[in-house]
């Protein structure tokens, strides 16, 4: 069976710097071919607009579907999987599908369409990011403008749920695989860290909550998280129950001027590892402990003449054997928030003896 072509879909507010986020993450798509979604409301198609300027390959007019009959998450059935459909039925497929919804869709139903018939035994939930205004949630209000939001509500004709913005708030939390704190450099250290320790306490567990200025995050830490979010539906339940669906039912801050300041990535090398399974589960352990956002490589295991693939998104490893080795060694790429210990991660990273 083809492998299936991973979605991401990325919620919040307006203003919260979603397509900043997004057009970031074109201009530095390192050779993926991206297709891009999006959800607009009315005729201005603003975001369209500004997205289709970016001039990138991977960004070519051709590769950009826009939803303009309201609410992605009330017009699945007649908006969503028509476009997915057309979409996956391209000649040349997209590497990634990257979906940006209004500031308005409960990403729950979204997520829950990717079981339809069609498209669940081709495309999967890469993950749910949830982008919030750090400096505006500091603030104690959910968006810059929170009238601009009212006004984008009062413009779409068929949107059919009436979510109270704090409400709202709490169901993209519950459903994100990664929150972006976006407008981070307009925080102090200590509001920073507050309002990160405040969304891990507030989302599930294992769930990364990651500072971003500008949008500007490495395209290896927003992509290919692997989650397969439409299987796992029961953990990110909607907290409010109130919403018509016409579809089946770390506390680091450091503010730099450009957003790769922010992270690091270094190379681990190391001898054979005698146990795969309990060096992953070691693996595992170094994460949590230094809140490491990616770990990938390939291990070279005693006796056994395939190298093992590991690949690791926050704690949640997975390892599989895919071609022999041609040394004896292996090797470990660390990515996470700049300020990791990089002399205890790679002390830590030795295999037990």
């Amino acid at each position: 069976m083809p492998q299936k072509i991973p979605a991401t879909i990325v919620t919040g507010f307006l203003g919260a710097g979603k397509t900043t986020l997004i057009r970031h993450m074109l201009e530095n798509a390192e050779g993926k071919r991206i297709a891009l979604i999006i959800n607009e409301f009315g005729d201005l198609g603003v975001d369209g607009d500004i997205l289709k300027g970016c001039g990138d390959e991977t960004c070519t007019e051709d590769d950009i579907m826009e939803l303009s009959n309201g609410c992605i998450c009330c017009t699945v059935a007649d908006d969503f999987i028509p476009t997915m459909e057309a979409l996956l039925a391209r000649e040349n497929a997209p590497d990634h599908i990257v979906i940006e919804t209004s500031g308005l869709a409960l990403p729950q139903p979204l997520v829950r369409a990717f079981n339809w018939p069609g498209i669940s035994t081709k495309v999967t939930v890469d993950s749910v990011v949830t982008v919030v205004d750090g400096k505006a949630v500091t603030e104690g209000r959910f968006a810059h403008n929170v009238d601009a939001v009212d006004a984008q509500r009062a413009a779409d004709d068929g949107l059919d749920h009436e979510t109270p913005l704090s409400e709202l708030f709490e169901d993209q939390v519950a459903c994100a695989d990664m929150i972006v704190v976006n407008k981070s450099d307009l925080l102090t250290a200590g509001e920073a860290f507050d309002l990160t320790s405040k969304l891990k306490t507030e989302s599930r567990d294992g769930v990364q909550v990651v500072p971003a200025t500008k949008g500007a995050l490495p395209v290896g830490v927003l992509l290919g998280q692997g989650i397969g979010a439409e299987s796992d539906l029961e953990a990110r339940h909607e907290v409010h129950h109130h919403h018509h669906h016409d579809d089946e039912d770390h506390h680091r801050h450091h503010a730099h001027e450009h957003g790769h300041d922010e992270f690091e990535s270094f190379t681990v090398e190391l001898g054979e590892i005698g146990d795969g399974n309990a060096y992953a589960e070691q693996v595992a352990d170094v994460i949590r402990a230094h809140d490491i956002l990616r770990l990938k490589g390939f291990l070279a295991i005693e006796g056994k003449p395939m190298r093992l693939t590991l690949q690791a998104v926050g704690p949640r490893i997975e390892t599989y054997f895919d071609q022999p080795l041609t040394e004896r060694t292996s090797r470990l790429v660390v990515i996470g928030q700049a300020g990791l210990d990089r002399a205890a991660i790679e002390a830590a990273l030795e295999p037990a003896a």
